[in-house]
């Protein structure tokens, strides 16, 4: 391959990428900033109310993580049966989708809601606050069947390279969350249980209309006897999906011990940390969109079987990632306090807010490379060894440490969050380590094919 056919690749390879990552990263960014409407919108209404929404999210991530790792799972499938040109694996695959997503939306449902009365305890809220955040946790729960339809036919449309169509979906939904936060927040007076109800009402809406794409899509082209159990293809998928969700519950069972940790502390405090999780997510967006996009055009590329275009996939995301994202933790850096305005009036919570977003701000690109190396592992349908780092990076370094600085040495949140940045600089390190010896791995097969070819 000359020099002019290679910048010619680099070139399509970089188009590609971006057309198919800006949706993904716009719908991000726009349910972010939305997000932050529905936080502040319940952040006004003093610590306690925030504390009773946030308390359920660190479950929510790993309910949602369950259901995003089946949907990976179908996106990597989907994508190289597409890169093999292979119509029937598309459709028969798909139709799985559809059986994956009634079983889990119904079993998820029926856990969640038996665990709701013992969230709040096992999270070591205030009493205060354990009944409302109880309601709430169960709302937002009741219909994950509608939740499961959004993320994982939402990854099935994606798979297809449209990224377009989840947009739009996405932040309709969001915008009509905010809405109805509005009306049952304020107008009704129900406060933080008012923003469950709204969320509730905005997934049922959006599985709906997720369903609806779904159905439609051309290259899917849906029939009912797609959705008719082929264990030869389920299986495939799940093979694929199992592992990242492993690494998700992994993750974000971290999380929750974690949290678990600073919710035992003074209420200012978890407000002050929730709320600069909440704060930090915009800038980290990048990251999740480019995530999507890398695993589509991987897959493709693996089921065409072009380790040119491969490689020069993961150079162009790796270099744009890093790069977004240096300039998202410079803005994060120095608009702290300004950030966590947006979502307390308590002077207390923004003070100790502003200072853990400084903590963290220097290691935004290593989060977003981390990420975006995720995306690549899932591309290639190698997920086993991103579980192992998530293991050892994240109970290893975060939980492990986060125990010793609060329990042994009596610490406060900053170590906590010092304990967070070690875990992202060790899962980046790790899986760059792991990629690059599976890239040395390839290239060598290669040449044995060739010289035995000879």
């Amino acid at each position: 391959m000359n020099n002019k056919e290679n910048i010619y690749l680099n070139r399509r390879m970089l188009f590609a990428l971006v057309a198919l990552a800006w949706p993904t990263v716009l719908e991000e960014l726009l349910a972010t900033i939305i997000q932050y409407i529905d936080t502040a919108m319940v952040g006004h209404l003093g610590a306690a109310a925030t504390a009773t929404v946030s308390l359920s999210s660190t479950y929510n991530w790993t309910i949602n993580s369950v259901i995003y790792a089946l949907g990976i799972g179908f996106l990597s499938y989907i994508a190289r049966a597409i890169g093999e040109k292979d119509q029937r694996k598309v459709e028969i695959a798909a139709g799985q989708a559809v059986s994956v997503v009634i079983a889990v939306g119904i079993v998820l449902t029926v856990i969640t809601l038996a665990m709701a009365p013992f969230m709040p305890v096992w999270m070591g809220a205030e009493e205060a606050i354990r009944r409302d955040a109880s309601i709430y946790f169960m709302l937002i729960n009741a219909p994950l069947l509608f939740r499961s339809a959004m993320s994982i036919f939402g990854s099935v449309l994606r798979s297809t390279g449209d990224t377009k169509t989840p947009m739009l979906v996405n932040v309709l939904v969001n915008v009509i969350n905010t809405i109805l936060n509005y009306i049952f927040i304020y107008l009704l007076g129900f406060g933080a249980i008012g923003a469950g109800i709204a969320t509730a009402i905005s997934f049922v809406i959006g599985g709906i209309l997720m369903t609806r794409a779904f159905l439609k899509n051309r290259t899917i082209h849906f029939k009912r006897e797609h959705a008719k159990i082929d264990w030869s293809i389920l299986g495939a998928c799940l093979k694929i999906g199992f592992p990242i969700m492993l690494t998700q519950i992994a993750s974000c069972s971290g999380y929750v011990v974690a949290t678990s940790f600073v919710s035992s502390m003074a209420t200012t405090i978890y407000a002050a940390h929730a709320i600069a999780i909440t704060a930090e997510t915009i800038f980290y967006v990048p990251g999740y969109g480019m995530q999507a996009a890398t695993s589509t055009l991987i897959g493709n590329s693996i089921g065409e079987q072009d380790y040119r275009k491969e490689k020069s996939i993961i150079g162009w995301a790796l270099f744009i990632i890093f790069s977004l994202m240096c300039v998202t933790g410079l803005l994060l850096f120095i608009g702290a306090e300004f950030m966590m305005s947006l979502f307390s009036p308590d002077p207390e919570v923004i003070r100790i807010g502003a200072k853990l977003l400084r903590i963290v701000a220097f290691t935004e690109p290593i989060f977003g490379s981390a990420a975006v190396l995720e995306g690549i592992f899932d591309g290639m349908a190698k997920t086993r060894y991103p579980f192992v780092v998530t293991m050892i990076s994240r109970w290893g370094i975060r939980i492990f440490g986060s125990f010793i600085c609060i329990r042994s040495l009596h610490l406060g949140i900053n170590e906590i969050w010092y304990c967070m940045i070690g875990d992202n600089i060790l899962r980046a390190l790790l899986l760059a380590v792991g990629l690059q010896r599976i890239l040395c791995r390839e290239q060598k097969q290669r040449k044995e094919n060739i010289e035995s070819e000879r």
